[in-house]
């Protein structure tokens, strides 16, 4: 059994709590009325939208946030790709011998498919980041345009690299009660992450490396991102690289 790979086996367990939870509600609110009622609705509200929101959140089905044991290693991960920074990143990659798993948005690898197999080629991991990373949205959308989202983007990496996707990135993180049906149907196993620089809108190398090395522990997961409008995505991931290897950390892939 793959305890790392870890499939949602009961994508609609929510469903039942949540009706049990809203009737709980509802007899409160009957026996001692509103100061008690309201709050209890708004509570249970709040912790439904914080399994949406959170990115580490299984409220509603199994997240990945690190690795476990005590080893010195990370597992890196690097979202929105394939860009004109992909080639780069992998250079880099090699030149300190770390893996990475590059989350790929479906229509960005669709225009690069040789970028895609270059990742493949050079012993990366390739992960499903959504078919065209709705990112204002995607914790909003029904299960008909979630399944869309994933299965698209799960058919499209399997045409070009003739692998399907173990692993799947929410996008931005936010993983609604839809979500986990179309996983468990595409056997991927979602992924968070515990060290996070906001790379993808914040240009300060500093800051953003500052950031990282709080989260950087045995085992954690690592959000990276490549192409941003700031243009310093590659330099973040050189020096991130350079931190690793100066404090005895490996990167490694989580399949290995």
């Amino acid at each position: 059994m793959d305890v790392l790979h870890r499939i949602p086996r009961h994508p609609r367990a929510w469903l039942p709590l949540l009706l049990l939870s809203q009737l709980a509600v509802a007899w409160v609110w009957w026996h001692w009325g509103w100061p008690l009622g309201l709050p209890l609705l708004l509570a249970t509200h709040a912790l439904a939208l914080w399994g949406v929101l959170a990115p580490n959140a299984a409220l509603y089905g199994p997240v990945r946030s690190r690795l476990p044991g005590t080893d010195p290693v990370v597992w890196l991960t690097i979202d929105d790709g394939p860009s004109e920074d992909t080639a780069a990143i992998l250079d880099l990659l090699d030149a300190h011998a770390a893996r990475a798993t590059f989350f790929l948005v479906g229509d960005r690898a669709a225009a690069r498919p040789e970028l895609v197999r270059e990742i493949a080629r050079r012993g990366h991991g390739i992960g499903n980041h959504s078919r065209s990373h709705p990112q204002a949205w995607f914790w909003a959308l029904g299960p008909r345009r979630l399944r869309e989202e994933i299965e698209g983007c799960q058919r499209q990496l399997q045409a070009i690299t003739g692998e399907a996707p173990r692993w799947f990135r929410a996008v931005v993180g936010h993983a609604n009660p839809f979500v986990h049906a179309p996983l468990r149907d595409a056997r991927l196993a979602r992924v968070g992450w515990c060290a996070r620089g906001f790379d993808a809108v914040d240009g300060d190398v500093a800051r953003v490396l500052g950031k990282l090395e709080q989260g950087l522990s045995p085992g954690a997961i690592v959000l990276l991102h490549e192409g941003a409008a700031h243009g310093r995505n590659v330099e973040m991931i050189g020096k991130l690289l350079q931190r690793l290897d100066a404090r005895g950390y490996r990167a490694v892939l989580p399949d290995a």
